[in-house]
């Protein structure tokens, strides 16, 4: 448990969303680095614990020294681990979804777990997103933040994750540790 004081203290929060496909020739999509750096800061300055792979792989400056059984196998155990995984899924100019197999398959697991999720993507949906991704609330618990409007006031995350662990808040609370 963390000793960090914050109303998400106790709570361990996988932030995840495009790396591959979001690595430029000038270098990771800036739009995008700021969102998912604000999503780690917010949660990390309200005492959350942080796994989040554009940490490790320096937002793509290091992702070339992991193997896929390595980011497999982290990415695996974090989401079993975690309390809420939060993915960050950004529109590209034409206004279609971003390319993030990894994020996808991450939002697979965290269902097939039973993680609440905290997606951030632009609202409504795009055009361009699968009917799985838009149905993905009926089969798990999944809460939607506006890009737009997380990027405008951060603390919206802190909100949406406080309602979804809500279950994992009482067991802290209680002293109850995994």
């Amino acid at each position: 448990m963390s000793t960090r004081t914050g109303s998400l203290s106790g709570l361990d929060v996988f932030v995840g969303g495009p790396i591959q496909h979001a690595i430029l020739p000038d270098g990771f999509v800036g739009h995008l680095e700021d969102a998912i750096s604000t999503a780690i800061e917010t949660v990390r300055a309200h005492g959350g614990n942080i796994f989040s792979a554009h940490l490790v792989e320096r937002f793509g400056a290091k992702t070339d020294i992991f193997t896929p059984d390595q980011v497999s196998v982290r990415d695996f155990r974090w989401m079993k681990k975690c309390d809420v995984f939060v993915p960050i899924l950004p529109l590209l100019p034409d206004l279609t979804l971003r390319r993030t197999d990894g994020t996808h398959v991450e939002l697979g697991w965290a269902t097939a777990m039973g993680r609440p999720i905290v997606l951030i993507t632009k609202q409504p949906f795009s055009e361009s997103a699968s009917h799985l991704l838009k149905g993905l609330h009926r089969v798990g618990a999944v809460q939607t933040l506006d890009f737009d409007e997380f990027v405008q006031k951060p603390d919206l995350l802190v909100d949406a994750v406080l309602t979804a662990t809500e279950q994992q808040q009482e067991a802290i609370k209680a002293g109850v540790v995994a």
